[in-house]
């Protein structure tokens, strides 16, 4: 079964800010690319997203319905529901996640 997936505004802010700072502190070119990336395995959740796993700063107060996969350093969060995927977040895995994930997932 194909899924749809929804990159929800939350996420589309996070791919803009990873774009922002590597085209700033390294290239537009690699930026470009890490954003097709990115951009490229979100769509690839519409194939078995139960290939992720949960996420363990969520899993630590008791929150199993989010999943993510990686890309690179980067975390790609995201719930299933029956025919859709939302991706409510795209983050750099080298920084402190547990205060951000709780303030975002839990609202």
């Amino acid at each position: 079964m194909k899924y749809t997936v929804f990159i929800l505004p939350e996420a589309k802010e996070d791919l803009f800010e990873i774009y922002r700072y590597v085209a700033e502190h390294d290239s537009i070119a690699r930026a470009e690319a890490l954003l097709d990336g990115l951009e490229e395995k979100c769509v690839s959740l519409c194939n078995h997203p139960e290939r992720g796993h949960g996420v363990p700063e969520l899993k630590r107060v008791y929150v199993e319905s989010f999943r993510e996969i990686h890309y690179k350093p980067y975390r790609i969060i995201f719930q299933i529901s029956p025919k859709n995927v939302y991706v409510h977040a795209v983050l750099d895995g080298r920084r402190e996640l547990q205060d951000l994930l709780e303030r975002r997932m839990l609202r």
